[in-house]
């Protein structure tokens, strides 16, 4: 089932003064009362400035998709010298925040679009006023059926909200989820390798990077009997046990894995540079805080590390 994505904010808010241009006579009613109640976005801005032709777009467009939780005024700074003065503008773009009257918060420069959406729903948030969005909503339904494990239903709605809102990190950290759950590595992989330098750092792509590679080193061990059996002649082959590790998560026993990875640790927790404690961490990590597997591996490591 797919959500009809309507980022059309006129039409969810009924407003048609979301975002308008201002002056030094209408900058009390259009700013400091009209933000009693929502907080108003003030971009200063001035013709022949090619970063503001740049900025005012994005933030419309940012602020149009905030669904009327935020509205926008546009300042010419030519044109109202003395209000610019007020405002102690020393270059431009430059962009306030303000609510109930007050400056909240304020930006110089070119953002980019993924930090400007940022920047509006803290805005948002902290006055209390974040509406959801379509594009909320329809995140909040794809994580559901993340979570009760439809994955193939949660694909499908983050790839459509990916086609309304291209920079969505959050639906492409989802769409990775599903790939990994149902086995389509190189798709998660193609995702991960489409992101900015700075969307890597996402913590949320930690359990996909330790999944991709969890898989990689699985597809290097050999037949799980064949290992079983190494084991069983030798309790203390440490480089059998942990490829057993690895042959027992690629089958789905992920329980039975990581009680070969906390019995090289109990023999030898520092065998090869702590691999196995780097390894399990790494599982505990895919797996996610809440799996019972996740605490009760984390309850006995810290038995063994602690005895």
């Amino acid at each position: 089932m797919e959500p009809i994505l309507n980022t059309d904010a006129t039409s969810q808010t009924g407003s048609e003064d979301l975002i308008k241009d201002s002056s030094e006579t209408t900058f009390v009613q259009d700013v400091i009362e009209a933000s009693q109640e929502t907080p108003v976005i003030v971009d200063c801005w001035a013709p022949w400035c090619g970063p503001c032709k740049q900025l005012g777009p994005l933030l419309e467009k940012v602020v149009t998709e905030a669904n009327g939780s935020v509205k926008m005024v546009k300042i010419d700074i030519d044109q109202n010298q003395s209000l610019a003065q007020q405002l102690r503008i020393q270059s431009i773009p430059a962009v306030y925040a303000f609510f109930q009257g007050k400056p909240l918060d304020a930006f110089q420069g070119v953002l980019p679009e993924s930090q400007l959406r940022e920047f509006v729903d803290k805005l948002a948030q902290s006055s209390g006023t974040k509406v959801k969005s379509p594009i909320d909503e329809a995140l909040e339904q794809a994580n559901h059926l993340l979570e009760e494990k439809q994955f193939e239903q949660a694909s499908s709605i983050f790839s459509h909200i990916i086609q309304h809102a291209s920079d969505n990190l959050e639906a492409k950290v989802g769409l990775a989820k599903c790939a990994i759950e149902t086995d389509k590595h190189q798709e998660a992989r193609d995702i991960i390798d489409g992101l900015s330098a700075d969307e890597k750092t996402d913590p949320g792509l930690l359990p996909i990077v330790n999944a991709l590679e969890l898989a990689d080193k699985v597809a290097d061990v050999g037949d799980l009997d064949t290992l079983k059996s190494a084991v069983c002649q030798n309790s203390k082959d440490h480089n059998a046990r942990y490829d057993l590790a690895l042959a027992l998560y690629a089958s789905g026993q992920a329980e039975a894995a990581i009680d070969e990875l906390l019995e090289i640790i109990r023999q030898n927790r520092n065998w090869n540079d702590d691999a196995a404690r780097l390894e399990l961490l790494k599982i505990f990590e895919v797996l996610g805080p809440t799996d019972l597997i996740t605490s009760a591996g984390r309850r006995k490591l810290s038995s063994i590390l602690f005895s």
